[in-house]
């Protein structure tokens, strides 16, 4: 099935075989491993720090920090954190993978070309295989927006309920410089499309900013390798851009990965303006802040008696 979320038909799922890669930490610029790997049926996902033991679920409420990226664990302790999780998030989320481990050798998911491309890739190596437990969604009941700002100039994030098995986006953009400007995407996400329209859009930044970003010790292994650079009308990347849109396909890419820390996948509608990772965050924290606001939907083959599997996360949360 072609679905985003397949929840009428399919069991959980997850790698069948460890798949890895190396990199370099977009943020800290220090070099990073990372590997995916197979996991139990409810596990969910979750993310390992190999060289510290600390292992973190990656869900909305163990967000701390949303500068520039989202970061996992504890606002204190470098130890027990794990920063750039948005794009790996987003390609598991993408390829239908409910439960997972994500191992890090160190405090960031390597950046690789700066999209979920090289993560979809992984995953199709490793492959992937159906297990216990059915797929369970978290249904949107009513409608719950977070803003920053007011007037024209807002950026703002909604969820709205939805009538299909799937998560809707809607997104736009609006930069003063003239090389991305104004820019707009809606789409109903599928396996497919989410490997064809989203998946290889990359990070970007403005040249005026690089400096301004290194002195605050941040984009320390940034690259025209691994990032768009735009200085005004011009993309400084010597191979130009890879779709004329790229720049808000890539927030949209964000926003995949960002709702996917809600602990199971959504069933509703998501409309942004300017929205980024800190305005993800609130509208889960917004979300689930009301318990009126949302329950599980556990699709038509849970109905019929199978068992449901939720990652602990969810399963902590109590269903309607």
């Amino acid at each position: 099935m072609d679905g985003f979320f397949p929840l009428e038909t399919g069991r959980r799922r997850t790698l069948k075989a460890p798949i890895g890669c190396v990199g370099v930490g977009l943020h800290s610029g220090r070099p990073a491993k990372l590997s995916l790997l197979p996991a139990p049926s409810g596990t969910g996902i979750r993310f390992r720090r190999t060289d510290t033991g600390i292992e973190i679920p990656a869900t909305f409420d163990q967000v701390v920090d949303t500068r520039l990226c989202t970061a996992l664990g504890s606002a204190t302790d470098p130890a027990a954190r794990l920063a750039t999780v948005e794009h790996v998030m987003a390609a598991l989320a993408g390829c239908g993978i409910d439960d997972a481990i994500v191992a890090v050798d160190g405090p960031e998911v390597p950046i690789l070309d700066g999209s979920a491309a090289p993560f979809v890739f992984l995953i199709d190596c490793a492959g992937i295989t159906g297990h216990a437990g059915h797929v369970a969604a978290i249904e949107v009941l009513r409608p719950v927006r977070v803003q920053d700002g007011e007037g024209p100039d807002a950026a703002w994030a909604e969820l709205l309920p939805s009538r299909e098995d799937r998560l809707d986006i809607a997104l736009s953009i609006d930069f003063p410089s003239t090389a991305i400007g104004r820019q707009s995407i809606a789409l109903r996400l599928s396996t497919r499309n989410f490997r064809e329209d989203l998946a290889d859009a990359r990070t970007f930044t403005l040249a005026e900013d690089v400096s301004r970003l290194r002195a605050a010790g941040l984009a320390q292994g940034g690259s025209l390798d691994n990032a768009i650079v735009v200085d005004g009308p011009l993309v400084l990347n010597p191979g130009g851009l890879r779709r004329p849109d790229e720049f808000v396909r890539h927030k949209a890419l964000d926003v995949v990965g960002d709702l996917a820390l809600a602990g199971a996948p959504l069933r509703g509608r998501f409309f942004g303006h300017r929205s980024g990772h800190g305005l993800n965050n609130r509208l889960l924290r917004t979300l689930f802040a009301d318990p009126a606001n949302w329950r599980y939907h556990r699709g038509r083959a849970a109905v019929e008696g199978g068992a449901v599997a939720l990652p602990a996360a969810a399963a902590a949360a109590p269903a309607r």
